[in-house]
């Protein structure tokens, strides 16, 4: 399931793309600050390169590629 990152609070989105950049295997030895980070992966998402998923069987969420998201969840979007 998608999750359109206008529907979340500022705050909200803020600390899910914290969660997500620092989880473990995101950094690969980048000693890159997380404020930059963070704002990497809302840029992602402003631009529409990068998705939020949530699975609903895992209670998780995950930022992905759009490339990465099946195309029929992306034509569902529309």
């Amino acid at each position: 399931m998608l999750i359109p990152y206008q529907m979340l609070e500022a705050d909200t989105l803020t600390r899910l793309l914290e969660d997500f950049v620092s989880r473990d295997g995101t950094d690969n030895g980048d000693e890159t600050p997380l404020v930059t980070r963070v704002e990497r992966a809302r840029k992602a998402l402003l631009k529409g390169q990068a998705l939020i998923v949530f699975d609903p069987e895992s209670q998780q969420c995950q930022l992905l590629l759009r490339e990465e998201v099946p195309r029929e969840w992306l034509q569902d979007q529309n």
